[in-house]
């Protein structure tokens, strides 16, 4: 067979591999993908890097706790270095970091701390800046950058989930873990809301996290998933049946009925993919039924508040009773 004939049936195998292949909403492909990765290997621990030293340098009213904490951080090189390409991404980065800094101290972001703290000399890119930061926060760590004084240009960070009461999954006092809870919620949900051990370590291995290994964002990834997120409810955790050797899978626990949605969780994978959830036609529906039901649920719990409240006696309605007595 003629060489540019063997080309095109290559070709032609190709696509059709792709098209039989079902679309995986967590892939290698992702663009935020290499963000969650170790780019120095689960093997190696990280190193001081640009980062660090540029946090230390960084003159703003938080004083030395900013820069310290900045220098003394262990996940921040490791990161900067996974995405860094030039002073643009290093201020990506740098943003990141005080975003993280402003959350744990339960403090307001301000446009023009940000200008005098972080961006400097490239305010011309501010914008740019800040939209890729948002990303990162939203889809690494699962907070949400929130305008909430658009005079003043005073922003927060408010975490995915509608808290139903604390936990040790949103501390403040340490990275927010929100967002590999969403993408784990995410596998379970694409996977016919089941998904086995396997798979989800399939993703997870994608992402730069490994069993066994201490991850430099998420710390010891099993002991997270398979006992922290299930103690909290978050994950149910269970053999398969009649499994030999035992297999295990996960599903959605009960808190996370409560604090999130599969429209939720869809619109956070489809950002992911930098798409919308439509595009995702059969589990948009399933996202949309499950909305639907969500919302007769709330109105029946409404209706029931209602009528015991209107079911009560009222102060009124107890003396006319006794005065009709008397």
């Amino acid at each position: 067979m003629p060489r540019g004939q063997k080309s095109k049936c290559r070709a032609r195998e190709k696509r059709r591999q792709a098209q039989e292949e079902p679309e995986d909403m967590v892939s290698a492909s992702s663009p935020t993908a290499a963000l969650y990765c170790n780019p120095q290997g689960p093997q190696r621990a990280p190193a001081e890097g640009a980062t660090a030293a540029a946090a230390s340098s960084v003159t703003s009213r938080e004083g030395g706790s900013f820069r310290e904490r900045a220098a003394r951080s262990s996940w921040i090189p490791t990161f900067t270095e996974s995405i860094r390409r030039g002073p643009i991404d290093e201020k990506v980065v740098m943003m990141v970091y005080y975003m993280l800094y402003k959350y744990e101290m339960k403090e307001p972001i301000s446009k023009g701390d940000m200008l005098r703290n972080v961006i400097q000399m490239y305010k011309y890119h501010f914008h740019e800046i800040l939209r890729r930061a948002s990303e990162h926060m939203e889809l690494i760590f699962g907070l949400d950058l929130k305008e909430m004084d658009p005079k003043r240009h005073i922003y927060v960070l408010v975490n995915k989930l509608q808290l139903s009461y604390d936990a040790s999954l949103i501390d403040e006092s340490v990275v927010p873990k929100t967002g590999l809870l969403m993408t784990i919620l995410g596998v379970i949900f694409t996977r016919g809301n089941r998904a086995t051990e396997e798979e989800i370590w399939q993703i997870l291995n994608v992402m730069g996290i490994y069993d066994g290994w201490e991850h430099f964002i998420y710390g010891e990834p099993r002991r997270f998933i398979t006992h922290d997120l299930v103690q909290e409810n978050y994950l149910e955790y269970h053999r398969v049946a009649d499994s030999d050797p035992p297999r295990y899978e996960f599903l959605w626990g009960p808190r996370a009925h409560v604090e999130t949605s599969k429209m939720k969780v869809l619109e956070f994978l489809a950002k992911i993919h930098r798409t919308t959830p439509n595009a995702f036609p059969v589990w948009y529906e399933e996202a949309l039924k499950d909305e639907e039901e969500r919302a007769k649920a709330r109105a029946a719990a409404r209706a029931r508040y209602a009528a015991r409240r209107n079911a009560r006696p009222t102060a009124t309605d107890s003396s006319s009773g006794s005065f009709s007595e008397v």
